[in-house]
Formats: structure tokens, C-alpha cells, sequence
């Protein structure tokens, strides 16, 4: 076998690596049906109000989402950040974290999380950070673009009354375009155009009645 066959095969199996990589990191795509009409995305950054959201319902039960049952553990948690934070909004929070999102997803993409940084924790920082490094490393670059939001949930949430500290977990359902191409801008991953599904799920991390209102990334899961 000549050297240039054994080098080919080498690229070829590391831009694999990085392709289950980057898979792992934000989460499984799957395809879907032409027509489908995605949400866009609200203008609201992932900021809990100072006052009370004047969109949002006057009976706290109401701010609740439909689909979290009364007296569940979500819903119980919910309601005791309203109590320790009487401006609290889950509808606000829910338009912030839809535009961060999708930033986040872009600018990991992208390879560029200037924009995004303040919204994540140093850990969770650091990890899409690395995955960028490897990726530039090996010569791999991403075309990507969000379409918009099929679907947002909360999965998960839970308020520590003695830290004031709330963690809410998202389940987001998105479609975008994304082509992984190598140094020689050959595909290795992806279609030009073709729309594709990925679910995510981001915790946000938040000290209630903090004089600061951004709720920050503090973990990632697919």
C-alpha cells in the first residue's frame, strides 16, 4: 500500500472520530419531512425580568407550562422560584432560552462562542472548546445554518430554598442545515440544503433573587 493510500485512510478515520464527536456533544440529528414549518425564534435573551412579565399570566398557576401536571416536582419547583422571586416569568425565560439556544448551537458550529460564553458555565465553555480545537486541528470546518424550533420543553427543574440556587432542564427540538467538510472542502458529513432534526437537552443554572438576571449553561446532554 503506498504512502498516500495510508495517509488518505488516516484523515479518513480521524474526520470519522470527529464527526461521533461532535455527535456526542450537541446532541442526535435524524431527518424529516419536507413542509414541516419550524418556529422562530422569540427576541428575548435568556434573562429572568426585574418586574413582573407583562405578557405573562397575573395567577402564577397560569405561567406554568400545560404540560408540567400540578403537584408534580417540576411544577412545585417552579412555583418556589416564583415565590423567592416574585418578577420570575417561566413564559420569559422560555423566549430567552429559545434565542440562546440557538445562538449557542450556531456559534459552536460556527467554531466562534465569543457571543455565547457569558451564557455558559467554565466547564460547559471548555468542553465545546476542545471539540472546536480537534475539529480545526484535523481541517474540518462546518456549514451550518438553524432553520428554527420544532419543539421546547421543561424536563427537569429543582430550587434549593436554602442556596436560592434553580436549575432548569430544556429539551429542545430544533432543524438547521449542517455540512462537515474537510481540508480539501470535500462533504464528510451532512447535505448541502438537506434539513435535518437534532434534540438537545441544556440545564440553566440561576441564584433567584440575584441582582444578576442571566441564567447560565452549566450541562449539555443529547
Amino acid at each position: 500500500m503506498s504512502s498516500e493510500m495510508i495517509q488518505i485512510l488516516v484523515l479518513a478515520a480521524i474526520a470519522l472520530f470527529l464527526v461521533l464527536r461532535l455527535r456526542s456533544v450537541l446532541g442526535t440529528r435524524d431527518g424529516f419531512e419536507p413542509g414541516d414549518q419550524p418556529q422562530a425564534p422569540a427576541p428575548d435573551m435568556l434573562s429572568s425580568p426585574a418586574e413582573a412579565d407583562p405578557d405573562g399570566a397575573s395567577d402564577p398557576e397560569d405561567d406554568i407550562p400545560a404540560d408540567i401536571p400540578p403537584g408534580s416536582p417540576v411544577h412545585a419547583a417552579l412555583m418556589a422560584m416564583k415565590a423567592a422571586e416574585p418578577g420570575f416569568s417561566v413564559t420569559r425565560f422560555l423566549r430567552g432560552a429559545r434565542q440562546a439556544y440557538e445562538m449557542i448551537v450556531i456559534g459552536y458550529e460556527n467554531g466562534d462562542l465569543s457571543e455565547v460564553r457569558d451564557f455558559m458555565s467554565p466547564e460547559v465553555a471548555e468542553g465545546f472548546e476542545e471539540a472546536i480545537a480537534r475539529r480545526r486541528e484535523a481541517g474540518l470546518t462546518v456549514e451550518a445554518e438553524f432553520v428554527g424550533l420544532r419543539d421546547l420543553r421543561i424536563t427537569d427543574a429543582r430550587f434549593d430554598p436554602g442556596t436560592g440556587v434553580a436549575e432548569i432542564t430544556l429539551r429542545f427540538t430544533a432543524e438547521l442545515t449542517s455540512v462537515v467538510r474537510n481540508a480539501q472542502g470535500e462533504v464528510v458529513e451532512g447535505e448541502p440544503g438537506r434539513i435535518r432534526r437534532q434534540t438537545d437537552h441544556f440545564t440553566f443554572e440561576r441564584r433567584m433573587g440575584s441582582d444578576d438576571p442571566n441564567w447560565t449553561l452549566v450541562a449539555t446532554g443529547a
